[in-house]
């Protein structure tokens, strides 16, 4: 028995069903239920909410969320072989798990989910940047998601709270700190899973702001810093140069020296630019 549910430990319900990880699906399962409802627990109240879980693996996750006693989960899995253990979990919490097996990619969970929606996912490596990219940038803000609460490799979750001046600083950091309130809530070792991965990880929540924290078109601002990034260590003025002949001005009038670097430009600068060159 575990320690949060009648259901038997992971490590038996793993061993029992032959789910040794997959690296090819980007797989390290969490062994310590007690961890994962405290991961399930970040993600705030879920007696009111749904929650979307990607890559859910043997359950771990998922049983820390309907413990903590989320309305409902709906967990889509790529793997057919953890499907089985998935179904153990449906039985014993009725009509509050929703499993689909699939491409996260390819699925639309608001045909699934009713507001109010949160994420939450142990997500598998290969896919976890990509799918926190798409939910921060939807057609339409605020997101059909309150927060995310992912687990991310370290270097991946310091690249999302990054500030400036920083060699993590970048794209990932100004897109999420943009839409988001992005912190850092639990650090993991290897050993807290199966098999152990090389890199340390770490737990990222993300609130949605009611609306962007500055404002600026979003494909300008998209533009902008993904262009400033590629060349990050030359000035802006170089960097920028193929956005507008008028790039100098434009730097001038948002209040920015062309000499800087982009990882010297906060985001407020990054926006201020974005509205210049939107002007043009």
């Amino acid at each position: 028995m575990s320690t949060i549910d009648p259901l038997p430990p992971l490590r038996d319900v793993i061993e029992r069903h032959q789910l040794s990880a997959r690296k090819s699906l980007g797989q390290n399962f969490l062994l310590d239920l007690n961890l994962t409802a405290k991961i399930a627990r970040q993600a705030g109240d879920l007696s009111q909410c749904d929650v979307l879980e990607i890559g859910p693996g043997p359950g771990g996750l998922t049983r820390g969320l309907l413990s903590e006693g989320a309305r409902k989960v709906l967990a889509i899995e790529k793997d057919a072989r953890c499907l089985p253990a998935l179904d153990e979990i449906a039985q014993a919490y009725p009509n509050r798990l929703h499993v689909i097996e699939g491409d996260a990619l390819g699925i639309d969970p608001l045909a699934h989910l009713t507001p109010p929606i949160q994420v939450a996912s142990n997500l598998p490596y290969n896919v976890g940047t990509e799918l926190l990219i798409r939910w921060l940038t939807p057609k339409q803000w605020p997101p059909y998601w309150q927060s995310l609460t992912l687990m991310f490799q370290r270097e991946v979750a310091q690249r999302i709270v990054a500030e400036p001046g920083s060699k993590a600083y970048g794209r990932l950091a100004l897109l999420a700190q943009w839409r988001c309130d992005a912190r850092i809530v639990i650090n993991l070792p290897p050993e807290a899973f199966s098999p152990p991965p090389k890199v340390s990880s770490a737990v990222v929540h993300l609130t949605a702001l009611s609306e962007p924290r500055f404002p600026a078109d979003f494909k300008t601002l998209e533009r902008l810093v993904a262009t400033a990034f590629n060349q990050r260590r030359k000035m802006l003025r170089s960097s920028l140069k193929s956005i507008s002949p008028d790039i100098e001005d434009h730097l001038r009038a948002a209040g920015l020296k062309s000499t800087e670097r982009a990882e010297q430009i906060p985001l407020e600068g990054f926006c201020a630019l974005a509205r210049e060159v939107a002007k043009s």
